[in-house]
């Protein structure tokens, strides 16, 4: 529900609906050139955002990735801890 949210180049595709797990969403960049989706699940226990990245075929995810470590990081400065990527080959 951020309204910022498209400023940082992303858009929300998906996010929770009654009767599915709490805390999800599904992101795409606003720019078609920047193809994939990152999937995004908060967890209350932990206090963890978790987000999965995924593309589809070549692609990279470095510039999707890149543009939602900018938003984190320019909207939430005080409750980013630390991020961790892990990447999946």
């Amino acid at each position: 529900g951020d309204p910022k949210l498209e400023s940082f180049g992303l858009q929300v595709a998906r996010q929770h609906q009654p009767g599915r797990s709490p805390g999800w969403a599904k992101l795409h960049a606003v720019s078609p050139e920047i193809p994939g989706a990152v999937n995004v699940e908060w967890n209350t226990s932990t206090g963890t955002l978790v987000c999965r990245v995924v593309t589809k075929g070549r692609s990279r995810a470095g510039p999707l990735v890149g543009a939602l470590v900018n938003y984190l990081l320019s909207r939430y400065p005080r409750r980013v801890r630390t991020i961790t990527i892990v990447p999946r080959r």
